[in-house]
Parts: structure tokens; sequence; C-alpha cells
């Protein structure tokens, strides 16, 4: 089959490595355009570029699907499919149509739960016990087609965003060379409707939800900042000064009686907050200008919090 491919980020680079090893042909690959990155703010090609232009597959990087030039030069390549991971531009009716068995689109949730661009870290934040990754056929909805195949996983008590998201891509890149080798076989996999109840929407992550209010449960805490790991990052005030927070774990034990946001204990390097309820332990965090220490150098560094 002739496929184009759509997808932007690093969890789209499996689904795209996993299609160059099929016997199909990848006639062209749709990426954002490049951005500014780094200290220097030079323009940075995206991960799926990176790869496609290594692979010397055609790039095409259009601000906007919407313009007619950019449908007909979509329309010209004549693919028989156009799977869709991550891409960040949305796709008119003229684009949805074009190729012969439409678009596909992988998508980190067990639709319809978390819908929309944040599926991996409103999970974490929402306490989910599993997830999974759906390949879904696309319409003009905000991931409402009809789901083709779904591989579901157990979110384990230790992931965060950045384990999470390494997981669900390389699932994705399994889910969808599975529905190519059906289609491709004859026997396409069967398109079942979302059912009406259980949505809910992943909202884009923003930055002022990185801040921590210690007055939060525990629970939600630890949450917020697996949910929150690699970007933007969980950040909060200690002894006076806002770090971020890498990885944090619940502490038992906690006395009612301590204030929120109070360090109840650091000794021999352990930082144990309370919250609102319960207690926090700092394992690693971030000061402004430095790089991830453990919560004992932290407590070297600044004597004045031991107890």
């Amino acid at each position: 089959m002739r496929l184009i491919f759509a997808g932007t980020p690093d969890f789209a680079v499996p689904c795209l490595s996993a299609l160059l090893s099929t016997e199909h042909s990848v006639v062209a690959v749709y990426t954002q355009p490049d951005r500014p990155a780094g200290r220097g703010r030079r323009l940075q090609a995206s991960p799926v570029k990176q790869l496609a232009t290594d692979a010397g597959i055609p790039v095409f990087q259009p601000t906007t699907l919407k313009d007619p030039q950019a449908q007909q030069a979509l329309a010209a390549l004549e693919a028989d499919l156009m799977i869709v991971v991550a891409y960040g531009l949305l796709l008119p009716r003229a684009v949805l149509d074009a190729p012969v068995h439409g678009c596909w689109n992988v998508h980190a949730s067990l639709l319809p739960r978390w819908r929309g661009a944040a599926p991996i870290q409103r999970a974490l934040i929402a306490g989910d016990a599993e997830t999974g990754v759906c390949l879904m056929q696309m319409e003009r909805g905000l991931d409402t087609g009809p789901v083709l195949l779904t591989r579901r996983c157990a979110i384990d008590p230790t992931d965060n965003a950045i384990t999470l998201h390494q997981r669900l891509s390389e699932m994705g890149a399994v889910v969808l060379t599975e529905g190519l080798a059906m289609l491709a076989g004859g026997n396409p996999p069967l398109a079942v409707a979302q059912p009406e109840e259980g949505v809910s929407y992943a909202h884009k992550l923003e930055r002022r939800e990185a801040r921590v209010d210690w007055h939060n449960d525990a629970a939600a805490i630890e949450l917020q900042v697996r949910g929150l790991a690699g970007w933007p990052v969980a950040e909060a005030e200690i002894g006076g000064e806002l770090v971020k927070l890498h990885e944090v774990s619940r502490y038992p034990g906690a006395s009612p009686s301590n204030d929120a946001g109070e360090i109840i204990e650091s000794p021999r390097g352990r930082l144990v907050i309370a919250c609102g309820s319960g207690a926090i332990e700092v394992l690693r965090l971030q000061r402004a200008g430095g790089k991830a220490m453990f919560a004992a150098d932290f407590l070297n560094a600044r004597q004045d919090l031991r107890r």
C-alpha cells in the first residue's frame, strides 16, 4: 500500500520506524514546521522529520491543511491510507477523505476516556489503574472516531509521564502494524463506535499546573509529580526556595499537627514534608539553574533545613 505518515514528536517515531520495516511504501511524511529550540533558539527539525530525512522520504511541513493547495498536494500522492500519530494539526474533511481507506490515528488512551492532547499525563494525574493505545478511524470530531484495535496495559505505581510515554509509543507501533497487516490481507479490523458513556477530555497541559500546593493530599501531590514529569515538571517551595520536583513518594506516619509545607524530618538525607493530608518524601529535586539531585545532596547544601 501507499502510505502517508503524519506525526511530529518522539511519541510518533516508533510508529514511523515500524512502517519503514514493512512491505508498504511511505510516500510522504507530514510534520510540524521546524521550531526554535535550545538556548540559541535555532530552528530544529521534529524527531519525525529527522527520521524521514534519514530514510529519504519526502517531507511536507504545511502550517495548515485547510489551504486548498496543501489539500491538492496531499491528494496528488494517491495514498491508500494516511496514518496520524501526534501530528498537531487538524485534518479537514478533504484530507480525511483523500486516501482510499481514509485516515487512521494512534491514540494513547483507552477511548473514549482521555480524548485530546495530553492523555498520558491526565491518566497519571487522575490515578488511573490502566491505560493503553487505540487504533482509530479518524473523523471530524476530536478523537471521536470508531476504534479499530485496542491494547491495554496497567499503570505501574512507579510510572511517570516519561516511562509511560515510552511504553505506549512502542505499543502504538505494535497495534498499527497489526492493523495494517489485517487491512493488507483483505480482513480489515472491525470499526467499533465509541460508547457515549465514559467520555473525558485530556486538555493540553499548562505551565501553571506545575505549582504544587502542599495543602493538597499527599496522594494527589505524588500523582501530580508523576504526571508532569518531563514537562512542565512539578515545582514547589521548600525552605523558602522554589525547586522542581522530579521524584517523590508518599511517606507514612505524618502527624496531623504538622502544618502543610513544613519539613517534618530530614535525617540521613531524607526530606519529608507535611501535606494537607499525609506527607511526601522528596527523593530527587532540582534547584534553579542546577541539575537534578538527590535529596541528600540538596540537604548538604541547605544545612539550615536539617531536623
